[in-house]
């Protein structure tokens, strides 16, 4: 009963993440890229990332491994060398969405709590650079993921499945570098993520408290302050963006401390865990269409630019028509 329910899970919500989560993406990206949201420079290319990372983790992960091999086990993505590409893409994929939602998070805390710090740090330029070197340091930091399969077989001399190598368990090498990729993700990012929030939050109230009495000791008060306001916006936005991740990535960041820290090897059979692991693992890829919805939120202007590039292709339609 429980493996039933876990397939019908899947079955319904990996194609409905992906009929949502591909274009969207694919709409912030080119909507972001355009650069007529409003945005910092130096905004604009950590949500380029994230949507990039985004769509990554859709194609490969929800796309490629969540239907295709589940639903086609004899295709070519059962060959041990493509599977174990699209392994590699899938850690890379989510280490990169993980640390791009950090360092987005970063940004906006040095952004608002350190005026010094931000003519240097919050700039197009040093954007550019702590992306890529993250974006580089992702993929080469997951090359030993390549190397953790073997095939289960060899027919007509061409390598068929993925196997984790003997030894995986209860090899020094193999251990370390579990340890390191589980500070990576998730233990790191998500005890910064709550802090620089809270950092971050403190900082607005304390000045928007401040700013409060002394517009109510000045002459002319405005009903309206459209300091406070932005301040606002950007808890709103802030919070929106890193605190739907933390909420979507949470259980499955649990489940992963359970299988560190216990005997637990496998999960076959009719169990409860089977199907928690089956929800949780469609909570955190739903994380890849959060943003967008967000973006559409909260900032006007990337609405307006949304509703342009809906209208255009239909404006284009009816000149051709006429």
């Amino acid at each position: 009963m429980g493996t039933s329910k876990s397939v019908d899970i899947t079955v319904i919500g990996y194609p409905i993440l992906v009929i949502i989560s591909i274009p969207a993406n694919l709409m912030a990206i080119v909507v972001l890229s355009r650069g007529r949201c409003g945005l910092s420079k130096g905004i604009t290319c950590y949500m380029i990332t994230m949507a990039i990372a985004d769509l990554l983790v859709c194609i490969f992960n929800v796309t490629l491994e969540g239907i295709f091999r589940s639903h086609f086990p004899y295709s070519f993505l059962m060959y041990t060398s493509v599977c174990s590409f699209i392994t590699f893409i899938e850690v890379s994929s989510v280490q990169l969405s993980v640390w791009s939602t950090t360092l987005f998070t970063l940004d906006r805390f040095v952004a608002i709590s350190c005026p010094k710090l931000k003519l240097k740090y919050c700039t197009r330029k040093t954007a550019t650079v702590i992306l890529a070197a993250v974006s580089v340091l992702s993929f080469v930091m997951n090359i030993p993921v390549y190397f953790r399969y073997e095939p289960y077989s060899v027919v007509a001399n061409v390598q068929w499945g993925c196997r984790t190598v003997k030894g995986y368990v209860s090899s020094p090498a193999w251990i370390a570098y579990k340890w390191v990729a589980s500070l990576s993700v998730p233990l790191l990012p998500f005890p910064l993520l709550l802090l620089l929030n809270s950092l971050t939050v403190r900082h607005i109230l304390v000045a928007s408290r401040s700013r409060r009495a002394l517009k109510a000791h000045g002459p002319g008060e405005a009903s309206s302050d459209p300091v406070l306001k932005s301040r606002t916006t950007t808890i709103v936005l802030l919070f929106a963006v890193s605190g739907s991740f933390m909420i979507l990535w949470t259980p499955i960041v649990m489940l992963d401390l359970l299988f560190d820290f216990t005997e637990i090897r496998s999960l076959e059979g009719d169990s409860w865990l089977h199907l928690t692991m089956r929800i949780t693992l469609l909570m955190m890829y739903c994380s890849t269409c959060t943003n967008t919805c967000i973006y559409i939120l909260t900032q006007r202007r990337f609405r307006a630019e949304i509703l342009n590039m809906v209208k255009y292709p239909v404006i284009l339609l009816f000149t051709f028509l006429k």
